[in-house]
């Protein structure tokens, strides 16, 4: 099954954690980049980041671009790819 056959809900529960499990690494690494806690290079940590955000970012586009969706549905994927969109910002600029 394709990911573009999914319903709606499905996709945007899967953009939701795709795009919480980036911010979580993102924030993690910019709090070991400050506090020091664990000696280790952040960079893949820092990629897997902004690669789970685009993804999810990606999944809640797919939303929108889907015909005939409920206005619901459409107003919460709106709202993630604005969260998603200002956190990735966010990370970027923190590099």
């Amino acid at each position: 099954m394709k990911w573009s056959d999914l319903p709606e809900p499905v996709l945007l529960q899967r953009s939701f954690l795709f795009g919480i499990t980036g911010i979580l690494l993102g924030a993690l690494s910019i709090l070991n980049s400050n506090f020091h806690v664990l000696e280790a290079p952040m960079g893949p940590l820092n990629g897997v980041s902004l690669l789970l955000q685009f993804f999810g970012l990606g999944l809640a586009m797919m939303v929108l671009r889907k015909r005939k969706v409920a206005q619901e549905f459409k107003e919460k994927s709106q709202m993630m790819i604005l969260i998603m969109v200002v956190a990735l910002l966010f990370f970027i600029f923190s590099l």
